[in-house]
């Protein structure tokens, strides 16, 4: 049985579209021409970290963010940010008495965002930098499941990435729900991968709560 679903955070839980605007603000190009970098960059299967490096060769991330920072521009997502399915489904699933968790590749200032969206819907918040380990490396998975009350067969992880997310986490033994939105899963869904590996596959988080009690039952 499914007794524990974990969220990924960007274009799972967050829609990144403002954040990766205001880079394209602070590298001084044109937001249309960053994100169609950003979507050529994945296409070719890169990080999407290589796409700061187009732009500016040498860029540091985490010296930016810092640097956006002390300027009065720091990283930052709200509830205006959330896909307008989120909260809908986190209550769904709580009321199905599900344990609720998010674990992603997020810095410190997100985790305390997290904290302060979701602290009261979800059992655990927890992040890369939190842990020392980022997805996919194995590392990040098996700290999901030493933290969460569950058999690592009781735990799905909802994410939008086959390679960051679905295969790392179905190979650390989890069911894995890959949702249908954001430039990776556009790319990524009509792969081989993206079509056998997950144990759901969703356009909507609100499909989950009905697909998990069949599988239960």
């Amino acid at each position: 049985m499914i007794r524990a679903v974990i969220f990924d955070v960007g274009e799972c839980l967050v829609d990144e579209t403002t954040e990766y605007g205001t880079w394209a603000d602070w590298l001084g190009v044109p937001r249309h021409t960053f994100h169609s970098m950003f979507g050529a960059v994945i296409a070719q299967g890169r990080d999407y970290r290589d796409v700061f490096q187009e732009f500016r060769p040498g860029f540091d991330l985490y010296a930016e963010r810092d640097a956006r920072a002390e300027a009065g521009k720091p990283e930052h997502f709200g509830e205006s940010d959330l896909y307008v399915d989120v909260r809908q489904a986190l209550a769904e699933l709580r009321g199905d008495g599900l344990w609720l968790g998010i674990a992603g590749n997020q810095t410190v200032r997100a985790g305390k965002l997290l904290r302060e969206l979701f602290s009261s819907d979800v059992d655990l918040i927890g992040t890369s930098d939190d842990w020392g380990a980022s997805k996919p490396d194995p590392a990040f998975f098996h700290r999901v499941a030493e933290v969460v009350p569950f058999d690592v067969d009781e735990m799905l992880y909802v994410g939008d990435r086959v390679d960051n997310d679905i295969r790392p986490a179905r190979e650390a033994g989890m069911h894995t729900a890959l949702v249908h939105r954001g430039p990776w899963a556009t790319i990524q869904w009509r792969s081989e991968a993206a079509q056998k590996i997950p144990t759901f596959r969703v356009d909507s988080l609100l499909e989950l709560a009905p697909l998990i009690s069949q599988f239960n039952r």
